[in-house]
């Protein structure tokens, strides 16, 4: 995820923060040594140096900072939906998407693992993870409706919507369980059954 600069510095005699991604990861650290439950707003302000009304304008809540900058990276999926070529079938281009979308580098701070095990396990952010969730299934419908000429609350665009996201799940459960694997071979081998539900 890309961070974004910075915004101004409000609280008089210490340091901002440079980055969305600097907020994120010093969080991460307190979530590893803590608990993500037993971490607080108050405890990541203070361990990056800027004031609580600081920290609430690069994330409005706790439960949006494992999902960093979510907003964006919707919008960078759309863009790779959108690019997808008019002549593949329809399921090849979600398919293809998916696994594009999901290709981090191994080097991403905090690391991708990292970050899809405490979205997955952490019982406290699953209802936040439920409404992030629909977010991602938009996106997917909003393109099947306009390559297909659908409205978006039609059945075809909601069932892909719906079956990619469970997909991407399963492959995610299993990346976890498998420290060895690769996310991208594991997304694109469960992408692959995608096929069955559009004939």
């Amino acid at each position: 995820m890309t961070p974004e600069s910075a915004p101004p510095r409000t609280t008089v005699g210490r340091p901002g923060a440079t980055s969305h991604a600097e907020i994120e990861q010093a969080a991460f650290d307190l979530f590893t040594d803590r608990g993500f439950d037993q971490t607080t707003m108050g405890d990541i302000a203070d361990a990056v140096g800027v004031g609580r009304r600081t920290l609430f304008r690069y994330f409005p809540s706790k439960n949006d900072i494992p999902w960093g900058q979510f907003d964006r990276t919707l919008e960078a999926f759309r863009l790779i939906l959108d690019q997808a070529p008019r002549d593949i079938a329809l399921h090849e281009a979600v398919h293809r998407s998916v696994v594009t979308f999901n290709a981090f580098p191994d080097d991403a701070r905090p690391p991708h693992r990292d970050r899809m095990r405490l979205i997955l396990s952490t019982p406290s952010l699953q209802a936040h993870s439920v409404l992030r969730y629909a977010d991602w299934r938009r996106v997917i419908v909003e393109f099947v409706a306009r390559r297909t000429g659908q409205d978006p609350t039609d059945a075809l665009p909601r069932t892909v919507g719906h079956v990619s996201l469970a997909l991407a799940l399963s492959a995610y459960e299993s990346w976890l369980e498998q420290q060895s694997s690769s996310i991208t071979t594991l997304l694109d081998e469960a992408m692959a059954e995608l096929r069955w539900y559009l004939k």
